[in-house]
């Protein structure tokens, strides 16, 4: 098992990646999803949304794009990419740090290979609440 975080053009303050590995590894593991490997990726809006138009034909910016790579359903192997300008800009609509709102992202992504979906509200509240949940165990820590 594997993660990796890289950045593509963008500065990215993501401090004690070591412990956080090992938190994605654990988040993985209570959720009952295998992990064979995951790639994080930080950019640039414009970057994000030349891979929303290509791969997901859509035209919009986001914060986050996810991909399963794994055919076993029971194991990930996933690629994450996630827009810092998103970031900096839900952190100030959200009145939270630009770490907090990054961990949320980060967090966020990992909960969607482990099979959460966010597009009903009844869906988008528990995926929220699986957020919470694993920022508080996070920062508590």
């Amino acid at each position: 098992m594997a993660i990796y975080f890289s950045a593509h053009e963008v500065k990215v303050g993501l401090k004690d990646r070591t412990r956080l590995k090992g938190f994605l590894a654990e988040l993985f593991k209570r959720e009952g999803q295998g992990l064979e490997g995951l790639q994080y990726v930080f950019c640039s809006d414009e970057y994000l949304l030349e891979i929303n138009r290509s791969f997901l034909d859509h035209d919009t910016y986001t914060d986050i794009v996810t991909f399963e790579l794994s055919e076993d359903p029971d194991v990930t192997q996933g690629e994450i990419y996630i827009s810092i300008d998103r970031v900096k800009e839900n952190a100030g609509i959200f009145q939270v740090t630009q770490n907090y709102e990054l961990h949320r992202v980060i967090f966020h992504g990992a909960l969607h290979l482990c099979g959460y979906k966010d597009k009903t509200k009844k869906e988008e509240a528990r995926m929220r609440e699986k957020e919470d949940e694993y920022l508080t165990l996070y920062f508590e820590q």
